[in-house]
């Protein structure tokens, strides 16, 4: 039992499902799943489609943080990525052509990964403060994408492009499936070969490792590069969502969440170790928290006050302070005694004197 409580998960499963137990208390059909059409509707259905954008950048924000970094850019990525997409099919002859649609999500992705580049290469190769390099792409990037879409809002009606968020493949939404997908590339990539323990080994201590022979710039770069590719893949798939490009509203705020669920699932913002699926299970307690302000009908005002309050009590529950002080106080103390044991009292044994040393000179 002790083992499990220590777990790093345990936490934070049980913050989920206190979070589902508690919606479904308040409104049982929380839980109902159905089946329609031979798709699944549901709100856990739900949870699990609008999890998808947040889920992808929080997987690249978790091998940023990994090396000792941030990515504060991901949000603007995001814009740029949507707005070069629907450009693109804005822009062509048959924007309902399954043709257009890979040519606009290989140059859409091709730009996230240059911009990931540009992250990587401004902190392991120029050596700039990780916040400070991508607040410059955080801060230009909303620019760029105005300048892409000329200052509108870029609306297209492509359906194979809104199927990549609206749908359904093997009863699942198809923006789960590919969020999944991502979660089980990062998985094997960082626990199935030594890029893992390469990462964690760098962000624990990057001079260590780089005279260790662990290519730490290597290694740093790639956590860029594929946090930039994820959040261009999320991007798609929130405006494959909306049906438009709004480099205003893509990706408000999704850095602080996305930062916000890393913490959550036990991952550490010093560096070193990381856990993919706690990571997983913080973007759900997120997605969970949302819409549990709706069911308990918390008005729009007061919303960000109530899920801050969730979150400092999510917070606080996971602190290994906390749990230190509470063993502490809930472990039983002995009892404190001025009788010295039995059998060595006065220097005896078995009720006799003992002899020193001394008392053997002055027999001799």
């Amino acid at each position: 039992m002790k083992k499990l409580l220590r777990h790093r998960l345990f936490w934070p499963i049980t913050a989920l499902l206190t979070l589902i137990l508690v919606n479904t208390i308040v409104r049982p059909q929380f839980i109902v799943v159905t089946v329609r059409d031979g798709q699944l509707y549901g709100v856990l259905i739900d949870i699990l489609r609008t999890s998808a954008p947040l889920m992808l950048v929080a997987l690249g924000m978790t091998m940023v943080i990994a090396t000792r970094g941030i990515d504060l850019s991901v949000g603007a990525i995001m814009a740029v990525s949507g707005a070069v997409a629907l450009t693109i099919i804005d822009a062509s002859s048959d924007p309902g052509g399954i043709g257009t649609v890979i040519l606009a999500l290989v140059v859409a992705l091709g730009v996230s990964l240059a911009l990931g580049a540009w992250n990587g290469l401004l902190v392991s190769v120029v050596g700039i403060q990780p916040i400070i390099a991508t607040l410059v792409l955080m801060l230009a990037g909303r620019g760029v994408a105005l300048l892409i879409t000329d200052g509108f809002i870029t609306t297209v009606n492509s359906a194979p492009y809104s199927f990549i968020a609206t749908g359904y493949l093997v009863f699942l939404p198809v923006a789960f499936l590919i969020a999944l997908g991502a979660i089980i590339v990062v998985a094997l990539a960082e626990r199935r070969t030594a890029l893992g323990v390469l990462t964690e080994a760098v962000g624990i201590n990057p001079q260590a490792s780089r005279l260790a022979g662990v290519r730490s710039r290597g290694i740093v770069f790639g956590a860029y590069l594929a946090s930039g590719l994820l959040a261009g893949l999320a991007g798609v798939i929130y405006s494959a969502n909306i049906r438009a490009a709004d480099a205003n509203a893509a990706g408000l705020f999704i850095e602080l969440y996305a930062i916000l669920a890393v913490v959550l699932g036990g991952t550490s913002l010093m560096g070193g170790k990381f856990t993919i699926a706690g990571t997983v299970v913080g973007v759900l307690i997120i997605q969970t928290l949302d819409k549990t302000i709706l069911f308990l009908g918390v008005p729009p005002a007061q919303s960000p006050v109530f899920f801050a309050v969730v979150v400092i009590v999510v917070v606080i529950l996971q602190s290994p302070r906390l749990h230190k002080w509470i063993r502490d106080l809930t472990r039983r103390r002995p009892p404190r005694s001025t009788d010295t044991p039995e059998g060595t009292q006065g220097g005896t044994q078995g009720g006799a004197p003992l002899a020193t040393s001394n008392d053997a000179k002055v027999a001799s």
